[in-house]
C-alpha cells in the first residue's frame, strides 16, 4: 500500500503549495457570508430556541466550506492532469483502482477538513458555540468530505476540460449546497420545498453536522447518517468502476 500513499502525498502537496488560493480564499468567502447574513438577520430570524441566528449559521458555513473544497480538490486535480498530460505518468505506475480512489478521496478530505477547521476558528469568534455531540460532528464532516471528494473524482473523470467541470459544479454542487439548509431551516419552507429539500442528500450532511453543535435538527441524526452512508457507498462504487474500466483515462 506504499504506492497510494505516494499519490496521496502528491495530492496533498498540490493544494498545500497554493494554500493562499485553496485554503485562505474559501475562508475569506465564508467570513464575508458570516458578516453579511449574520449582521442582517441576527435578531430577526429564530430557528431554534436559545440559539441565535449567527450561531445557527456557523456550522452551516463550516460544512459548506468542507463540501465545496473537497469536491474542488479531486475534480480540479484530475482535469488538470488530463489537460497537462501528466496523467500518463500515474497510469504507468502499478497502482490499482482502489489505490487511486483512496489517494484522491483522502486528499480531498484533508483539504475539506483544513478549510472547515479554519472557517470554524475564524467564525466562532462571532457567536457562541458548544459541541453537544462531537462524535456526530466528526462523522458527518468525514462522510460529507468523502462524498464530495468522490463526486469530484467522478466529475474529473467525466470532464475533459475546465468548462465542463465548471458546469458540473455551478449547476449541481453549488445549488445543492445552498439549498441544503446552510442559511435557514427547511421547516421555514412551504411543504413542497420541504419535500424537495428532503430529496437532497446534502441536506442530511449539513443537518446532521449542525445537530452535533446544538442537539437540534430537522430530522433525527441516525436517519441522516443512514442516508449519507448509502449515498457514499453508491458513489464510491461508481467511482471505483470508472477507475477500473479506465473510462476517459486510457486513450
Amino acid at each position: 500500500m506504499t504506492g497510494w500513499r505516494a499519490l496521496f502525498y502528491k495530492e496533498v502537496l498540490r493544494f498545500w503549495k497554493v494554500s493562499a488560493q485553496t485554503i485562505a480564499a474559501p475562508v475569506l468567502t465564508a467570513l464575508l457570508y458570516m458578516l453579511i447574513f449574520g449582521h442582517l438577520l441576527e435578531g430577526k430570524v429564530t430557528v431554534y430556541e436559545s440559539v441565535g441566528y449567527t450561531s445557527f449559521l456557523v456550522p452551516g458555513l463550516v460544512m459548506m466550506s468542507v463540501l465545496q473544497n473537497a469536491f474542488a480538490n479531486s475534480s480540479s486535480s484530475m482535469v488538470q492532469s488530463k489537460m497537462m498530460g501528466n496523467l500518463v505518468f500515474i497510469l504507468l505506475t502499478p497502482l490499482g483502482h482502489w489505490s487511486w480512489f483512496a489517494a484522491y478521496v483522502l486528499a480531498a478530505v484533508v483539504r475539506g477538513f483544513a478549510v472547515g477547521l479554519c472557517v470554524l476558528l475564524v467564525t466562532m469568534w462571532f457567536a457562541p458555540l458548544s459541541a453537544v455531540a462531537p462524535l456526530w460532528i466528526v462523522l458527518f464532516a468525514l462522510l460529507g468530505a468523502a462524498i464530495l471528494g468522490t463526486m469530484g473524482l467522478i466529475a474529473g473523470i467525466w470532464a475533459e476540460k475546465f468548462d465542463q467541470l465548471a458546469a458540473f459544479q455551478n449547476f449541481l454542487i453549488v445549488p445543492a449546497t445552498f439549498l441544503a439548509g446552510v442559511f435557514y431551516s427547511v421547516h421555514s419552507l412551504p411543504p413542497f420545498w420541504q419535500a424537495v429539500s428532503h430529496a437532497n442528500p446534502f441536506f442530511y450532511m449539513i443537518d446532521g453536522f449542525r445537530y452535533g453543535f446544538f442537539g437540534h435538527s430537522d430530522v433525527p441524526p441516525v436517519f441522516s447518517f443512514g442516508i449519507v452512508s448509502v449515498f457514499f457507498i453508491v458513489l464510491a462504487a461508481i467511482a471505483v468502476r470508472l477507475l477500473k474500466s479506465g473510462y476517459k483515462l486510457r486513450h
